[in-house]
């Protein structure tokens, strides 16, 4: 098992002011960090794989899709900068080192119809998602792909969903994971949850309800860990917290009020937290 931090608790691009919070986290317990690939170019991201050498740091990627590379889009233009900024972010996850990049880019996130997805928007997504699998074949980079919950998205919103998708597109490159927080909003039991995507679970976030500190809410994160377990998942459980410090970000992801005391509390009382539910010995964050 391996224990990631999501890096979007500080910022949405990664630069070197951040390399002093990568050796923080370094000396915390962690294997490794998720960041946010959000824009840029491959060769940019060169000095950020060297620190993370430096410092003995692993790395998974996260990224999303926009209006403007809408998997989904009846325009085929619009589709094909959907796969053009999927390969692009292949080439980043090969310069980083990255063996997994996550996130919801089955479509944009977001943005919404006002209807049910289509069977052209599913199999539209597909078709993207194929292509960008096959680029990523050549990396030997996994894609997980996230279903998230009802207000941020409406394309898939469900473990069975996302594994619906999964089988649609086809490809080994391509698979599907695990967030305890969308979970918690539309699944109505999470074990059950697990172990439909358990023959395709490529990577986890631990999200608390709040998306505050790991233990402190409502998340069954008893049933989350057993469940886990039974399914024999050993890979990434990457820790994925949202604050204020960043307005556009907290826009993005409706943070409107402190959720803990500082960034420092979710770190580190949600290693601590997750090393207990792993060893059969958790308590309840204060």
């Amino acid at each position: 098992m391996k224990l990631g931090m999501n890096l979007l608790l500080w910022t949405g691009g990664v630069t070197s002011e951040h390399f002093p919070l990568l050796a923080r986290l370094k000396a915390t317990g962690f294997d490794g960090v998720e960041l946010p690939v959000f824009g840029g170019a491959p060769a940019e991201y060169k000095p950020i794989r060297a620190e993370l050498d430096r410092l003995g740091l692993q790395c998974t990627t996260v990224t999303v899709l926009t209006k403007e590379t809408n998997a989904i889009s009846p325009d085929a233009a619009t589709r094909q900068k959907a796969v053009e900024w999927l390969k692009t972010v292949v080439e980043i996850n090969h310069i980083l080192g990255a063996e997994t990049v996550c996130g919801p880019f089955h479509s944009a996130l977001g943005e919404f119809s006002g209807a049910g997805p289509t069977a052209d928007e599913k199999k539209r997504s597909a078709d993207v998602l194929r292509a960008a699998a096959e680029f990523a074949k050549q990396a030997n980079l996994t894609m997980a792909v996230e279903y998230l919950n009802r207000f941020e998205c409406y394309l898939i919103t469900t473990a069975a969903q996302a594994v619906e998708l999964v089988k649609a597109v086809d490809h080994p490159n391509l698979r599907t994971m695990y967030d305890s927080f969308h979970a918690h909003i539309e699944e109505k039991d999470p074990a059950a949850a697990i172990r439909t995507v358990a023959p395709v679970l490529a990577h986890v976030h631990i999200s608390e309800n709040d998306r505050g500190t790991p233990g402190s809410g409502q998340v069954n994160w008893d049933d989350t860990f057993t469940t886990l377990s039974e399914v024999g998942y050993d890979g990434w459980m990457t820790i994925e917290a949202f604050g204020r410090a960043l307005p556009d970000l907290a826009a993005a992801t409706k943070v409107w009020r402190d959720l803990f005391p500082a960034p420092e509390d979710v770190y580190t009382k949600g290693i601590k937290f997750v090393r207990e539910q792993l060893g059969g010995t958790s308590t309840r964050v204060g």
